[in-house]
Parts: C-alpha cells; sequence; structure tokens
C-alpha cells in the first residue's frame, strides 16, 4: 500500500481575485462557482500537474478539520470500488481517502471537502462511494467560429484560433470544476459537426485541452462529420459499408489516439435535421454505427450514437425515434451506446420519458440531457432542473415489468450490461460566471452530482450547491432551496402547462409563438398544440396517433384514457373541448388560465424572496440576479397573454375574473420579433415591457 500523508498547513498567503481587483465583499463575479466557500480568497491551483499533487493541494489549502487526511492508493485492488470508486475512514485523529486509483483519490478529496463545506463530515464511520455510470459526460455544442448552438453564456470557452500556443487558466478551472463534481467526459464541438476538427491542425489544439485534463480524470471525445471521408478525406464517398470509407476511419482513429492516446471516442449526429448519415447510402444506423465502433474499438474508444431523429412528413414526431431504431435492436456493436433524449420530442419543459427508452431491450442506451435552457428561459430565468431529469431517470417504462426504470435500463441494471453511460447539454460559456446566470450554475453541478449518483434527491444537491455558493446560513438556505425546487414545475406554469409543448417562438425558441407556421411543419407550434375551434391538445391515443401504443401496459392505457391520464400531461396525449370538465369540476379553459396565473404569481414571488434574502449575498451577484428575476416575471406574463389572447381567437371564452387581464393584445403581441444575435442571446430592447 502506498500512503500519503498531507499536512494540515493553512495556506500563508492568498490571492485577491475579485471584480476590481480588490478583495470587497460587495463584489463578487461568481467565477468561484461552488467553491466559492473555499476559495474566497482566489484559486490555488497546484504547481504541479499530476493528480496527487492536485489532490495534496486541494486538502493542503483547503481542508480546516482537525484530522490529518491520508490517502491510500490499494496495492491490492478492491473490486468494490473499481477504477473511480473511493472510501472515506473517519477516525478521530484522521480521514483516510482509499482508491484504486489516484483518479480515486482525487474524486474522493472532493468529497471530503463538500462534506467540509456542508456539515457533513463524520467524526467516525466510513463512506464508500462508487459511481452508477462509467461514461458521464458533458456535451458542448461549440463551433470552430467560437459561437455555442443554443448557448447562452457567451462566445466558447475555447479559444481555436490562439490554441495550441496560448493555453488559457480556464481550462485548467473547467477540468477543476469538474473533477469535484466527478464528470469524467467532455465532448468538445457541436453535434451539428464541422469536419474541420478532425484535421491535424485541429487534432493539435484539441491535444493541449486533453493534456490538461487528464490529470482531473476528464477525458475528451470529439462529435464527427459522417461525411467527413468526401469533406476532408478526398473520397468520393462516406458510405459506411465501402471498404475506402471503413478504411479511412481506421485511419483517421489510429491517427486520434496517437495523438491522444486516452481519446474517449465519437458522438455522432446523423440523418437528423440536414446531417449527413449511412441513410444517405440506403444503409440503416447500426451500419453507420458500427463502422465507427470498429474503429476505435482497437483503442478502447466508444460511439455514442444519438436517437434524435425525425421525418418532417411524419403524422407524429414523438414516434421517430422508436421507428427508427426499434427495427435494428440488438444489431449495434457491443462499444455503441444509442443516446436517447430525455423525452420524444425536444427537451420541452415537460415530456413524457421517451418511449425508445422502454423499447430497445437487446442495445446499450443512454439518456441525454439538456443542461442548457433552450426551451426555459435561457440564461434570463432561474429554472432548477434536476426535478425534471429526476423525473425522467425514475419513470418506469414497465419494459420487464414494474420497476424497470429509465435509470435501471441506462446504468445497465435492468439488463446486466457492462457499458453505461449519460450526458448532459452543458450551458457553459466565456462568461466570467459561466453560465449566464448564477443560479444556472446549479444545473451544471447538479447534473454531475446526479451522474454520479442518480438516486440522489433534488433537495439535497440543492442544499449543497447553496451552502457551497453562497452561504450555510439557514435563514438564506430554507426560502432559496424552496423556491429552487419549485422553479422548474413553475416554469412548466408560465410557459406550457397541462402538456402543451413546442408553442415557443421560431427566433432563438426565446419567448412565446404560439400562432407561428413553418418552412416544415413539425417545427410549427400548430403542428403540436393544434388550437382551433374545436379545441386544443395532440391527440396521441389508438385513436389519435397511436403513440400510446409505444409505451409498455399499463403505461399505454394510463396515457390513452382520459379519466386516467395525468392532468400535467392531458394536452400532450389528448385533444380537447375547451369547455371539458377537469377533475376538478371546472372547463380545460379556465384550468389553463388559472395553472399560467399561479405562474405568474409565483415567479414575481421569486423577486420579494430574494428581496428577503439580500443581507446574505455580496451586492454584485445580489443585482445581476435580481435583474434576471425582474425579466423572469414580466416574461411569464408574456407567455401566458400570447398563449391565451391567441387561443382566445378560437375559445371566445373569457379570461377569469380573479386572473390579471393580459397587458397586450393577440395583434400587438404577434408582431413581436426577437432578434437573436451569434450567441443567441435576445434583444431584450425588442420585448413587449411589462407593468408586475
Amino acid at each position: 500500500m502506498r500512503l500519503f500523508k498531507i499536512l494540515l498547513l493553512a495556506s500563508m498567503t492568498a490571492v485577491l481575485a475579485s471584480c476590481n481587483g480588490t478583495a470587497k465583499p460587495e463584489c463578487n463575479d461568481g467565477h468561484q462557482l461552488w467553491f466559492y466557500s473555499m476559495d474566497q480568497d482566489g484559486m490555488n491551483l497546484s504547481e504541479e500537474k499530476t493528480t496527487m499533487a492536485i489532490a495534496a493541494n486541494e486538502v493542503r489549502e483547503y481542508w480546516h478539520g482537525e484530522q490529518a487526511v491520508l490517502f491510500n492508493v490499494l496495492e491490492t485492488k478492491d473490486d468494490v470500488l473499481g477504477p473511480e470508486g473511493y472510501r472515506l475512514v473517519f477516525g478521530k485523529d484522521a480521514v483516510a481517502v482509499d482508491a484504486n486509483t489516484e483518479t480515486g483519490i482525487l474524486y474522493g478529496t472532493y468529497d471530503l471537502l463538500r462534506r467540509q463545506e456542508t456539515g457533513k463530515v463524520l467524526k467516525e464511520g466510513t463512506v464508500t462511494e462508487v459511481p452508477a455510470y462509467q461514461y458521464r459526460v458533458l456535451n458542448h455544442w461549440d463551433n470552430p467560429d467560437l459561437t455555442v448552438e443554443r448557448g447562452y453564456a457567451g462566445q466558447s470557452l475555447w479559444k481555436w484560433e490562439t490554441l495550441p500556443e496560448t493555453v488559457l487558466p480556464v481550462y485548467e478551472e473547467y477540468a477543476r470544476a469538474n473533477a469535484s463534481l466527478g464528470i469524467n467526459c467532455t465532448v468538445l464541438n457541436n453535434v451539428n459537426a464541422d469536419p474541420v476538427i478532425l484535421t491535424p491542425e485541429y487534432l493539435q489544439k484539441v491535444k493541449v485541452l486533453a493534456d490538461i485534463f487528464r490529470p482531473y480524470g476528464l477525458k475528451v471525445f470529439l462529435s464527427i462529420n459522417f461525411a467527413s471521408p468526401k469533406h476532408i478525406g478526398g473520397l468520393k464517398t462516406s458510405d459506411p459499408l465501402d471498404k475506402d470509407v471503413a478504411e479511412w476511419w481506421n485511419k483517421k482513429a489510429a491517427e486520434i489516439y496517437s495523438v491522444i492516446p486516452d481519446f474517449g471516442g465519437f458522438l455522432v449526429k446523423a440523418n437528423s435535421e440536414g446531417q449527413s448519415g449511412p441513410q444517405d447510402y440506403g444503409r440503416t444506423h447500426a451500419d453507420g454505427a458500427n463502422m465507427l465502433a470498429k474503429a476505435v474499438k482497437p483503442f478502447g474508444g466508444i460511439v455514442m450514437w444519438r436517437a434524435f431523429v425525425y421525418d418532417p412528413q411524419a403524422p407524429d414526431r414523438a414516434m421517430q425515434a422508436s421507428l427508427e431504431f426499434v427495427p435494428f435492436d440488438g444489431k449495434f456493436d457491443d462499444n455503441v451506446i444509442v443516446q436517447i433524449k430525455n423525452g420524444p420530442i425536444d427537451f420541452q419543459p415537460r415530456e413524457p420519458f421517451s418511449p425508445l427508452f422502454g423499447q430497445l431491450e437487446n442495445t446499450t442506451v443512454m439518456a441525454e440531457m439538456q443542461i442548457t435552457q433552450e426551451y426555459l428561459g435561457h440564461s434570463n430565468h432561474l429554472v432548477y432542473l434536476h426535478p425534471m431529469w429526476k423525473e425522467c431517470l425514475d419513470a418506469d417504462t414497465y419494459q420487464k415489468g414494474e420497476g424497470s426504470t429509465v435509470r435501471d435500463i441506462t446504468t445497465g441494471k435492468l439488463h446486466g450490461r457492462p457499458l453505461n453511460a449519460i450526458a448532459g447539454v452543458a450551458n457553459i460559456g466565456d462568461s466570467t460566471n459561466w453560465c449566464g446566470h448564477h443560479f444556472a450554475q446549479a444545473n451544471w453541478y447538479a447534473f454531475g452530482r446526479m451522474a454520479w449518483d442518480p438516486e440522489l434527491s433534488s433537495e439535497d444537491i440543492a442544499d449543497e450547491w447553496i451552502k457551497q455558493t453562497f452561504t450555510d446560513d439557514k435563514d438564506f438556505v430554507d426560502p432559496i432551496k424552496a423556491l429552487m425546487l419549485e422553479s422548474r414545475e413553475n416554469t412548466v406554469r408560465y410557459e406550457m402547462p397541462m402538456g402543451l409543448h413546442h408553442t415557443f417562438s421560431s427566433e432563438g425558441h426565446y419567448g412565446p409563438g404560439p400562432w407561428e407556421g413553418s418552412i416544415r411543419p413539425d417545427w410549427s407550434p400548430k403542428y403540436y398544440h393544434k388550437a382551433g375551434p374545436d379545441g386544443v391538445g395532440f391527440d396521441r391515443t389508438m385513436n389519435g396517433s397511436g403513440n400510446v401504443g409505444q409505451y409498455h401496459e399499463p403505461l399505454a392505457s394510463l396515457y390513452g384514457n382520459l379519466e386516467t391520464c395525468p392532468e400535467e400531461l392531458i394536452l400532450w396525449f389528448h385533444h380537447l373541448p375547451w369547455d371539458y370538465k377537469m377533475k376538478s369540476g371546472e372547463t380545460l379553459w379556465d384550468t389553463l388560465c388559472h395553472t399560467f396565473q399561479q405562474g405568474i404569481d409565483a415567479a414575481a414571488g421569486y423577486i420579494d424572496t430574494w428581496a428577503d434574502v439580500r443581507k446574505f449575498v455580496d451586492e454584485q451577484r445580489w443585482n445581476e440576479v435580481n435583474v434576471k428575476l425582474i425579466r423572469q416575471a414580466k416574461d411569464a406574463l408574456w407567455w401566458r397573454d400570447a398563449t391565451m389572447v391567441y387561443f382566445q381567437t378560437f375559445s371566445n371564452m373569457p379570461i377569469p375574473e380573479d386572473c390579471s387581464a393580459p397587458q397586450y393584445t393577440f395583434e400587438e403581441l404577434s408582431k413581436v420579433r426577437i432578434n437573436i444575435t451569434n450567441y443567441e442571446t435576445p434583444d431584450l430592447d425588442v420585448l413587449p415591457e411589462y407593468e408586475l
């Protein structure tokens, strides 16, 4: 056994860091993330860039406990811990961090420090932690021109034009943040991939990042353009069954691994939204995925093949992934993972889980969650997303009877699969505070903690983040935690309640636009809400599109029957008349109006809650969050007005008197056009101005 003892030395120096160069409590720019409780005097990273040196430095700089800290890299491997797990053994005089690997030691170190900052250090006892998912992945949708698709926090973190020569400190800070959460994989570029990322010039740039990330246990992956053999390889085809194409990918994989020996593999978006894929040549998803899988397999790589596909002529987009992938169940190689979005449409504020999770019994599948808030107010709205993700992971598919949860399918527990993964579409940019909204940092944090342990509660994760990011004072923690835990459900109320979906404006997916048409029917809100004089909602019963039939019983009957369909999804699965009587006795119209109003009232209440805790927060962060909360409350009114005054043109029913009156007419709201910059930030000057 190798034994490392870390001396308990308080840092004798401090790097003063704040937005104006002086250590003022009223000035905090948020760059310290959830390390704020430790890093108030600056971020002191290890000068030596080895995993053990990094772990030792974190303890030396930030551990304030009375016990000594011992690092034990086990010579006799513990099968329970695996390559990344660890064990914290608390004793009277020392805390031992035991692990099979140095990476496990680093993860254990960050757990120890997290426990210190959240008051969970034990006097005596043992804690054993092993990650539930082998691959815990951030998907960056960053482009070589520094734009970020669906990114709301500035430009790309990766400055491709200055790499490999210029190495920014933020690259290591990023790796440290991910290691503190147990995130171990990062896909650097957009799934709508530019083939240039695979050129020798760019691989050298990628190598620099991979070298920085490696000591933190973070592997690099790349999204690839399926037509790369044609675009940069000089071939006339990218047909996956063409031997020259397969050989090109074999050589490209060997080239990548010669530059980055621990390269993780490829993420692929194919035959979706105009992206090239095997279907261009009459081949299948399995043909394309397996060709790539064979290229990376000799090096230990994997292929994550996205199931986000849909036919613009299909009668129900929600059914497309299952229709395309179920015929090839069991046909994918063992180092292929089919990556499925949490819901069957596209990261809507609320969706049922994708039926594909329950239909692929002989294929390794993984969940893709969206951390960036594409349909949830971008970086202007406070929306804590973990409850939404947990709703999906805890959902029972009934694939093998009761208890066949999405969590147990994707962790491999249900089918005994050795390979498993989970992905989150990152919300990170080069904004000083990383995510554009101080509270959006909580979603990056929550994804990492969930990827390590999907059974953690939303409350526990929020509690951890608040205490490390702001303060552990109960008078701050309790009201802010309550606000966070309610925020996702409340956003559903003021944006798309009761199963409504895809009613946003096509201009950047920021505000409402239920009246809009599109060049493709499935890009139009009308395709989904189907509002008309006869009512509203998408009929997905067996008398409609038949989508309910893609769910196992009892879900097919549950969703298909009006008497049993959950009301939060009723307009997802049913088309109902405006005067339909809900379980409360109210009409559908009045229930919609009252649900929107609940959302409006709660969003306005965020402003009051934030005012009540002002004394606990530095002035800069308090002011920046307050401005966003005001915008959010106004946007809630805008969503209600736009949706219900438009629907009113069909229902001819009044807004109930106990709801606030709309401040704009349909004619006024239908003329709103949102300008979106290269970084997809809405021009707030063109939004309707609301009185709160």
